[in-house]
């Protein structure tokens, strides 16, 4: 029918643009506000699409309807690459490990999130509801093995005070133990994190710093986080990965939210 394909010329719109902006973020600063704008255009019309077709919504209460913000993040050391979907819509495709997706308008309340192995029906790697609040911002992040695949919802808040700096940690490691999160060789900053567990953001000044994970309760360190960087008027969530018994190995990455 004409609006399924129109839904999905703008999903593959919107795959295109995000390649585009991820591939001038570090390059081009307007060439990837550019693209990541219309990568978020497209998205919003596909999902404005989809919710019509599923809710034979009109189009003018759709518009009006209040909406969410979510982006992906995928976590699973062994997953390989993935297929997203929401309510039996592709909206990510070839997604890969530590990949984080830009924030898209999702309508407010349920949906249905179903994970593939990238290229594959066949059977899915994670099928779960989520429930998504009007306003609010979320990362959904894929974490654990594979064989175990877990969804985490986290609320994000990327508001920051100016010339502050903010940040989280969440813990998506399935095989290491609950950390502390400390300054090198000084005080612990967010303590007893367990596996899919996340802190509460904590306001900073904006510094280089290094940060070292340790074994909870313990000054036992078990992963250098060195120069990292919270810049002003930034929100940030630090996420530990990989795995501490074998590839791809236990290290942190940083996201701006």
């Amino acid at each position: 029918m004409p609006t399924e394909r129109n839904q999905q010329w703008y999903l593959q719109k919107a795959a295109k643009y995000d390649l585009l902006a991820q591939y001038f973020k570090y390059i081009d600063a307007a060439q990837h506000i550019a693209y990541y704008h219309k990568h978020l255009y497209c998205l919003n019309q596909a999902f404005r699409m989809m919710r019509t077709n599923n809710n034979t919504v009109p189009a003018e209460e759709v518009h009006q309807e209040q909406q969410a913000r979510v982006r992906m993040f995928h976590g699973s050391p062994d997953a390989g690459p993935i297929d997203i979907y929401i309510n039996g819509t592709q909206i990510l495709k070839d997604f890969s490990y530590k990949e984080a997706s830009g924030y898209a308008a999702l309508p407010a309340g349920k949906h249905q999130i179903d994970i593939y192995p990238a290229g594959s029906m066949v059977s899915t790697l994670l099928s779960r509801k989520i429930t998504a609040a009007a306003d609010n911002v979320y990362t959904i992040a894929a974490a654990g093995n594979a064989a175990n695949l877990k969804l985490v919802l986290l609320e994000d808040q990327p508001e920051v005070p100016a010339g502050e700096t903010k940040v989280r940690f969440i813990h998506l490691s399935p095989d290491a133990p609950a950390v502390d999160i400390a300054v090198k060789n000084r005080d612990v900053v967010f303590p007893n994190i367990a596996f899919r567990q996340a802190s509460k953001y904590m306001a900073l000044t904006p510094m280089t710093v290094d940060l070292e994970a340790r074994v909870a309760g313990t000054p036992n360190s078990v992963l250098s986080i060195p120069r990292m960087q919270f810049k002003a008027n930034q929100a940030y969530t630090l996420a530990a990965v990989g795995s501490v018994a074998k590839e791809p190995e236990l290290e942190a990455i940083i996201i701006a939210d």
